[in-house]
């Protein structure tokens, strides 16, 4: 009797795992279909598609950052990260460089013309067109805020680790504090120069 009870109670927690992971699956390959879209749509006039777009994004916030490190942000394969990022130093967005001290690891970091395109896009986003944004504005008006999806970050922060999320954390922290929003547009704030 005893026995079939444990039998029981292991049979439920494989279920209750079960219906976890695949709510999980089904939820974010929803999401993901509807982020894919929009974010291709975004991009698409500057001829980027979403693992450069990364690639950008990340080499933005962390200045000379390692293709491995672009990887491991990037959730993306070494060889995605890399072969996407010679094709960005070919159009003269990105470049490659070695440090002295670590001949190992190659580096890139955003050129000139790589900020421009960056900032462009990030000046060119409508949040009309975006149809994550559009499925939280609910909760926005109920709460008076979009949704921190703290325990969906505590999972990811599980998985990936915590240097991910310090990862994670800065480049959003970075984008907080080097734009600001003008007429319903984003542009990079410009630090002003007092005269002495």
């Amino acid at each position: 009797m005893g026995g079939s009870m444990k039998h029981e109670e292991k049979m439920a927690s494989i279920k209750e795992a079960l219906l976890f992971s695949q709510r999980i699956a089904q939820l974010s390959k929803a999401l993901w279909k509807s982020i894919e879209k929009d974010w291709q749509q975004w991009i698409k006039p500057y001829d980027l598609n979403i693992n450069e777009h990364h690639i950008i994004w990340i080499a933005y916030h962390l200045r000379g950052a390692s293709i491995s490190e672009i990887a491991k942000f990037g959730v993306m394969h070494v060889s995605t990260a890399f072969n996407f990022s010679k094709k960005l130093e070919e159009r003269g967005l990105l470049q490659f460089s070695k440090k002295e001290n670590d001949k190992r690891n190659t580096y890139i970091e955003l050129t000139p013309k790589g900020e421009e395109i960056f900032l462009k896009i990030v000046e060119a986003y409508n949040p009309s067109k975006n149809g994550v944004l559009e499925g939280a504005i609910p909760l926005k008006k109920l709460y008076g805020k979009f949704p921190e999806i703290v325990e969906v970050m505590s999972i990811v922060r599980n998985i990936y680790g915590d240097d991910y999320m310090e990862i994670f954390e800065k480049s959003f922290k970075n984008f907080e504090d080097d734009f600001i929003e003008v007429d319903g547009k984003l542009y990079k704030r410009v630090e002003e120069k007092l005269e002495m």
